[in-house]
């Protein structure tokens, strides 16, 4: 197996793990603590609680699909986007690039679920302290989204990968040449 093919066998697993444990999470808070009516709280913290809301727009509650006609134009337009972000998690080769993309991938493919199963996405996760909030209530996919976006962004900016390791992982070997 190439380098290659197994960062991105990783990268199909770091997103169906995000996937896997979003999903998890939402039916932990709803289902089993039963927190699952607009404005149930559970505090666990001083600084965290769980509070239930539903979001039935996108990042920060833009775009909100007031109509059934939004909900799936939503669902299709995020779908596309999780397309996308699989084949050039597909074509990337170096893990720094498939992790982050494997992060947004598992995340929108969440947050997609609920969206179709739904109609919202369930949210529950709320950082605060006192009364500020940095961050309105989020959830794992957004988390996950948050954090693959800042990655990409990162390596993008302020990584430079040495051009000579790509060329000498895809160049062939002398064996190869000479056969």
């Amino acid at each position: 197996m190439t380098r290659t093919l197994r960062n991105r066998l990783i990268g199909c697993g770091i997103a169906l793990g995000i996937f896997g444990f979003d999903q998890w999470s939402k039916w932990l808070v709803t289902e089993r603590l039963g927190i699952d009516r607009v404005g149930d709280a559970m505090e666990l913290l001083p600084f965290f609680d769980l509070r239930f809301t539903r979001n039935f727009g996108v990042s920060l509650g833009m775009f909100e699909a007031t109509s059934p006609e939004a909900r799936w134009a939503l669902v299709a337009v995020t779908a596309l986007i999780a397309l996308v972000v699989t084949v050039w998690m597909l074509r990337e080769r170096l893990l720094g690039e498939i992790f982050g993309l494997a992060l947004i991938l598992g995340g929108a493919l969440g947050n997609i679920r609920d969206r179709y199963d739904l109609g919202y996405v369930v949210d529950f996760a709320d950082l605060h302290f006192g009364e500020f909030r940095p961050f309105l209530i989020f959830n794992v996919a957004d988390a996950a989204i948050t954090i693959g976006v800042v990655i990409i962004l990162a390596r993008a900016f302020l990584i430079r990968d040495n051009v000579d390791d790509l060329m000498d992982e895809t160049a062939p070997s002398a064996a190869e040449k000479t056969s």
